[in-house]
């Protein structure tokens, strides 16, 4: 008898610890179960950005998945709505025209806010970013455009998003961030593998950008070599440094250079009575008051300044006398570093493929030339366009003649603003992409700054487990009982074998 009872504790040691194993290892199952097994679901997150250009504002509604790319959310535009009205530097002179714009602010928003699923209101961003207009308004009236922001702050903060700024973005900025467009929309930054899953392209190359506005014109490209100042920037996108060459020239947008050239052409002739324009197609003549080209700090106002003065512009097209009064407005002499783009800046040499979009889409569409082109192919398309007459403009480019004017003077500063300006050559040219959208989405810097804001609002994320909170509560409710128990019980076996 005295044999079997040690054999007896023995069963009953091995019994409780194989149960005492068992509960452990139920309890690191369940746990490891509900952790590995549940999955995530992100909302859809929204941000707005209202670019306000110098002649009208957009506002962009863009979207995109909570779960983020290495940090920077994948972003698409879901609406663009046009502002109606002028843009917003014209604010505060005429009660009527603001209150149009008002008008038009309120009916995008309108649009905008039936977008987004109400209990995302209080959550979506809004920012608003002015760019050459108010820079230049701001440098001529300080007191209206602070004015002017302050007013659209209060509007905006009375919304029922969640408002974050409204400011003059800097030069640099505006160039940054339509560099960053172009290349999301390209898929530089990222594109879907075999599995559905956004990885970094393989050897991505990125695509420099030129984008003209109505008052100033930005050109931004990747530069390899390490380089200081203020007109090179470096940003991270989804998990990846880039140092960048941004620059910003402001009064060298399309409107502001039309009125530098025009004053350029009055200079040179005696009677504004009858104003001969090299410019202007034959059969076109227009009278235009001095306030339409000297009202702005990109033209400087002569001695004599009258803004009721009238001159009158007869079209005599002379392609050649033309492009020399462009290339007027430019300074390519002054240059005190290595490379000069114009007016003293400095800029390392162009490398690789650029788009040129906005004001630079809208010139070659008229010479029709979109996408790319050869540099002969694009000097001879303007110049057998400045030379043609007002009707065959008309039949040939199928243009409204409230713009087809402008467009070969337009022409010839777009050409000089590249090769002359910018150095592009023969073979650099035919890297230039002149376009509008990318996959049916607009470039502008407003996607690129949303991108980049992106990297800043927190991702909403709910969790579905495979087992709902009670039932596991339950388990390792009972699991753990089962192993405190068998842990004492071991205890005292052990005790009585002892004693």
């Amino acid at each position: 008898m005295a044999s079997k009872q040690p054999m007896g504790y023995k069963c009953r040691i091995a019994v409780v610890l194989l149960v005492l194993l068992a509960s452990i290892a139920a309890l690191v199952a369940v746990a490891v179960i509900q952790d590995t097994w549940s999955s995530k679901e992100y909302s859809i997150e929204y941000g707005i950005v209202i670019d306000s250009g110098s002649s009208r504002s957009n506002v962009f509604l863009y979207e995109w998945p909570g779960e983020k790319q290495n940090e920077t959310g994948v972003v698409t535009e879901k609406e663009n709505c046009r502002v109606a009205g002028n843009g917003i530097s014209e604010m505060n002179v005429d009660p009527e025209k603001d209150a149009q714009s008002w008008k038009g602010f309120q009916t995008c928003m309108d649009k905008i806010t039936k977008a987004i699923p109400a209990e995302k209101h209080k959550t979506t961003p809004i920012y608003l970013g002015a760019t050459a207009g108010m820079r230049l308004l701001h440098e001529r009236d300080e007191q209206r455009s602070n004015a002017i922001m302050a007013n659209l702050t209060r509007y905006l903060s009375s919304l029922a998003f969640d408002f974050k700024t409204a400011s003059i973005i800097s030069g640099q900025e505006e160039g940054l961030y339509g560099w960053v467009t172009v290349n999301y929309l390209m898929g530089n930054f990222l594109e879907k593998n075999l599995w559905n899953t956004y990885i970094r392209p393989e050897g991505a190359k990125t695509v420099g950008s030129m984008d003209l506005g109505g008052a100033s014109t930005q050109i931004a490209f990747v530069v390899v070599d390490d380089h200081k100042g203020p007109d090179y920037m470096h940003i991270k996108l989804y998990g990846y440094s880039y140092s960048v060459y941004t620059h910003s020239f402001l009064c060298y947008g399309k409107n502001e250079a039309d009125k530098r050239i025009l004053d350029k052409i009055i200079q040179e002739s005696s009677d504004p009575a009858y104003i001969v324009n090299p410019c202007y197609p034959e059969g076109y003549n227009t009278t235009m008051k001095a306030s339409s080209i000297y009202d702005s700090e990109c033209t400087e106002k002569p001695k004599d300044y009258n803004p009721d003065q009238e001159f009158l512009m007869v079209g005599e097209p002379d392609s050649e006398k033309c492009k020399s009064i462009v290339k007027s407005i430019f300074d390519f002499k002054t240059c005190n570093s290595t490379q000069c783009s114009f007016d003293g800046v400095e800029q390392p040499p162009v490398t690789g493929d650029f788009m040129a979009y906005a004001g630079f889409f809208f010139i070659a569409r008229a010479l029709n030339l979109v996408g790319t082109s050869e540099m002969d192919q694009f000097n001879t398309s303007l110049t057998e366009f400045c030379n043609s007459s007002l009707q065959l403009r008309k039949e040939k480019h199928w243009i409204s003649e409230r713009y087809l004017r402008t467009y070969c003077h337009g022409a010839h500063y777009v050409f000089t603003l590249l090769t002359d300006g910018y150095k592009f050559e023969k073979e650099t040219w035919k890297n230039i992409n002149f376009e509008k959208q990318v996959r049916n989405t607009s470039i502008g810097w407003s996607l690129g700054y949303m991108l980049t804001m992106s990297n800043m609002i927190p991702s909403e994320v709910k969790y579905t487990y495979p087992m709902t909170d009670p039932v596991f509560a339950g388990l390792i409710f009972l699991f753990s009982a089962l192993t405190i128990i068998t842990v004492v019980l071991v205890f005292i076996i052990l005790i009585r074998i002892c004693y």
